[in-house]
């Protein structure tokens, strides 16, 4: 009798932290993520590879207050909304990613960066400290508020960037149309259009 409470209360758990959970690459991605007072929903989540090298990145996961897969819609709304992305390679150095970043600033906004450069600059400078295999950001876009960057679960975002044309253009990076194949894949994904 015992054993077979053992066994019943084991599978609970292992159901319970599936729901709770998602694997990408093996790295969990939480089926819910509170930002501020609202409760987000894993809308997709995705590895962004270098395919010419087989090097996986990092994985990313997009969080929603409702699921949908309208890129435009999400890019455009003034919403709470979130990235995470973890790092899963050594290879990523600051100057890397931030130089990365820029060329997806410069895509999404059809190289129009002038108008949001100090913004970008802002941005940019959260990822200035070295970046570590494992390192986690949080980039969180809370409504009427702005763009906060968190690192590895600090309570205290490293940057704040008002204005929602940052904001569009930020989510843009991942979910507007890229020049690159493994990043449309990844944009398919973290819509949800692929699993």
């Amino acid at each position: 009798m015992t054993k077979r409470i053992f066994v019943m209360i084991t599978a609970f758990l292992c159901m319970a932290s599936m729901a709770f959970a998602v694997e990408v690459h093996g790295v969990d991605m939480p089926d819910t993520i509170k930002v501020g007072n609202e409760t987000l929903v894993l809308n997709g989540a995705g590895v962004r590879e270098i395919y010419a090298i087989g090097l996986d990145v990092y994985v990313a996961g997009l969080y929603l207050k409702k699921r949908t897969s309208d890129a435009q819609a999400i890019i455009n709304a003034n919403e709470t909304m979130a990235l995470k992305i973890k790092i899963v390679t050594g290879l990523v150095t600051s100057e890397k990613f931030q130089k990365a970043t820029m060329e997806g600033f410069v895509e999404a906004t059809g190289g129009n960066i002038e108008p949001i450069k100090k913004e970008i600059d802002i941005f940019l400078s959260a990822f200035s400290d070295e970046i570590h295999k494992g390192d986690v950001f949080d980039i969180q876009y809370v409504k009427d508020v702005g763009v906060k960057v968190f690192k590895n679960g600090n309570p205290e975002p490293k940057v704040i960037v008002v204005g929602m044309p940052i904001k569009k253009a930020l989510f843009g990076i991942w979910l507007a149309h890229r020049s690159e194949k493994h990043l449309q894949v990844l944009a398919k994904h973290l819509l949800g259009l692929e699993k």
